[in-house]
């Protein structure tokens, strides 16, 4: 992947993540206030409205404590807008917002703000329903033919634990309590895999358990991690998952796509010079795009 395509794909990403720039300077600009807007608080005579409410949830998010919900949640942001707005006067007084740094952060906050628009504009053109299906159906058509294995396992630092454990199980011990004992696995309860495709698995376990069939125990099996005792219990053709449980993934897919797609259609159409990176080489036949001094014919 390139360089470029590298910086599209942030810069997209970037955007969907930065919902709440565009709330900031909302909240911060005269007259922004809707006529249906509730007011809930006033500071030294300034209102904060439920339309600012809402913005400062939609621009926190993560950051609201989980435990808070309903009413709790809102005092919460209530209560950081009451001492914003407080730091808000106190920086205005100080005369902050005429300062060159604060100039150059809101330029900032605003080229952000814009960027944001346009691409949350075009999540939403391009995250239609018609779209989504599309792109699960070709994906569920380009899907290859997988096998999926339900296995459990016991793992042990040496070969002579392995066949100690195969031994006890062989005599009629219950798998899963010889795992529970012995195995050094702590993410297997009992020894339980659950589903996997061989693939998810390290080289010689996934041949291992391909080469199985259900209800059989196989001998020590070697790994970067130690020695294993697998027992297949199932194995199934992998099923594409039904729409309606990956809708959410695919819609993702689209708007993130159609996101890059458009940064990269800029990029093409844009002359952009870096002082970090030397210029392109020119292609057969074309002129230099900013030749030196030294590339141009002196006049005689």
């Amino acid at each position: 992947m390139s360089h470029a395509s590298k910086n599209a794909r942030s810069l997209a990403s970037a955007a969907l993540g930065a919902a709440g720039l565009a709330a900031l300077l909302a909240m911060s600009a005269v007259g922004a206030t809707s006529a249906e807007a509730k007011t809930l608080a006033k500071v030294n005579g300034v209102e904060i409205t439920d339309d600012d409410l809402n913005l400062a949830m939609e621009d926190l998010g993560a950051a609201i404590p989980r435990q808070l919900e309903g009413k709790a949640r809102e005092t919460y942001v209530l209560d950081f807008l009451i001492d914003e707005q407080l730091v808000v006067q106190k920086a205005q007084a100080d005369k902050l917002a005429e300062t060159p740094e604060f100039a150059r952060k809101l330029a900032y906050l605003r080229d952000k703000a814009l960027m944001e628009t346009l691409l949350s504009d075009v999540a939403k053109q391009a995250a239609t329903e018609a779209a989504i299906k599309q792109t699960y159906e070709e994906a569920a058509k380009n899907q290859k033919p997988e096998t999926e294995y339900h296995a459990h396992h016991i793992l042990v630092p040496t070969e002579e634990e392995a066949k100690a454990a195969l031994k006890r199980i062989k005599a009629g011990e219950d798998f899963g309590k010889v795992a529970t004992e012995v195995s050094k696995d702590p993410g297997a309860k009992g020894g339980d895999l659950g589903w996997f495709t061989k693939d998810r698995m390290v080289p010689e376990f996934g041949d291992a358990a391909a080469k199985m069939e259900p209800g059989q125990i196989s001998d020590p099996v070697k790994t970067q991690f130690g020695w294993h005792i697998i027992r297949l219990d199932e194995k199934r053709p992998k099923v594409f998952p039904p729409l309606d449980q990956v809708k959410d993934q695919v819609a993702r897919y689209v708007v993130q796509k159609a996101q890059s797609e458009l940064v990269m259609k800029l990029r093409d159409g844009a002359k952009i010079e870096r002082a970090d990176q030397p210029a392109e080489a020119p292609k057969a036949g074309e002129a230099p795009k900013n030749p030196k001094p030294d590339d141009k014919k002196k006049k005689k």
